[in-house]
């Protein structure tokens, strides 16, 4: 093990603690401790990442490989974890997402990148048979319907996410990605041409009300839309911190609470507003090294399975990071993805601390030769 700890990519967890502890720093300021004093949300996030810490470090140590063998009992908790939640989790106005305490959803992106990275690996060689092409699509689409139901669109799309990434680094064939394309353009035109009509038939089969609202008021681009506040406010918070922001605990829309779920959604908002343009490079030079170091470790490791495990990681982080910024400048409508690292949550601070801990894993047994 002490051999093994000199091999950890120690930038890598550098800047996960990095981005991390900023986080926390701006978690403060979106629940104004400055005004209201240490909130019980600050001391929480401050609770989760040193309990995450040791998630990372237990990941870390414990063979990935000797892991992966449970794929099939963690895929099926996974599934007991999801059902239970819609039956007995905590209902906050119609949506289940809690249960024990913790958010199933957010461990279930955990399970499936170990279920799928030990599926494709132990059929490598026959991945583009149809038949286990098949298997693969319906094992991720069963936990993906369930958290669609509590419901939570945001988690169900990183679950699909890391679906395409684990699909794409197994070398699926190019013959079913030219399948899926003629597939899902038709039906993205015809979701677009539902959006934009006035009974949206399609899209209330599988969305809620106000998930069809958000998306139809972005396709309008109505800022007159009370649905569209959030993502207004978000724009003008972090255009107006310009180049260097207006400083800790001054931001003006983030201070006086202009900027619902602050602490969580649009955490990128306050940092744009009170760090400015250099901050949200900061945060965004942080995660593109954590996604490249996560790439480098799939590249370079010495088994298929830690590449699609390590893979798998990098797509989601990836996915996530792109959602919640581009949810933030109005490039997407809102779907409520949290920020890697950066959001309050604990859940979402335990499964990233783990999927960072697994990489780490992969990292430290790569074969060494003398060549």
């Amino acid at each position: 093990m002490n051999k093994r700890a000199y091999s950890l990519d120690f930038l890598l967890i550098f800047c996960v603690f990095a981005i991390s502890i900023f986080g926390i720093i701006t978690i403060g300021s979106a629940t104004k401790i400055n005004i209201n004093g240490v909130q019980g949300k600050f001391l929480n996030q401050i609770l989760w990442l040193i309990t995450g810490i040791f998630l990372m470090l237990l990941f870390t140590f414990w063979d990935y490989k000797k892991l992966s063998k449970l794929y099939i009992p963690m895929y099926i908790f996974n599934l007991i974890l999801l059902i239970l939640v819609l039956f007995t989790g905590s209902d906050d106005q119609g949506v289940r997402r809690w249960i024990f305490g913790i958010q199933p959803s957010e461990f279930a992106k955990i399970f499936i990148i170990i279920y799928l990275a030990k599926f494709i690996d132990k059929f490598k060689e026959k991945i583009n048979n149809i038949n286990i092409l098949l298997i693969a699509a319906v094992s991720a689409a069963i936990p993906l319907v369930l958290i669609k139901i509590q419901p939570s669109l945001s988690a169900s799309l990183v679950l699909l996410a890391i679906f395409i990434t684990e699909m794409f680094i197994g070398n699926i064939a190019g013959n079913y990605i030219k399948i899926a394309l003629m597939i899902i353009i038709p039906i993205v035109i015809v979701v677009y041409l539902d959006a934009i009509s006035q009974e949206h038939k399609i899209l209330s089969t599988f969305m809620t009300e106000y998930q069809i609202k958000r998306i139809v008021d972005y396709i309008n681009s109505d800022f007159s839309s009370p649905d569209f506040y959030q993502t207004k406010n978000s724009i003008w918070a972090i255009g107006s911190g310009q180049l260097t922001g207006k400083g800790l605990f001054k931001g003006t829309i983030n201070q006086l609470s202009y900027l619902p779920e602050s602490h969580n959604d649009f955490i990128f908002s306050v940092i744009g507003e009170e760090f400015g343009f250099i901050g949200c490079l900061t945060v965004l030079a942080f995660m593109f090294i954590i996604i490249s170091r996560c790439i480098n470790i799939a590249i370079n490791s010495d088994d298929y399975l830690g590449t699609l495990i390590a893979g798998g990681v990098a797509g989601m982080l990836a996915f996530q990071t792109f959602v919640n910024i581009g949810v933030a400048t109005g490039l997407l409508p809102n779907t409520g993805m949290p920020f890697p690292f950066l959001s309050y949550g604990g859940s979402s601070m335990w499964a990233n601390m783990i999927a960072i801990g697994l990489v780490l894993n992969v990292g430290i047994r790569k074969q060494k030769t003398i060549f």
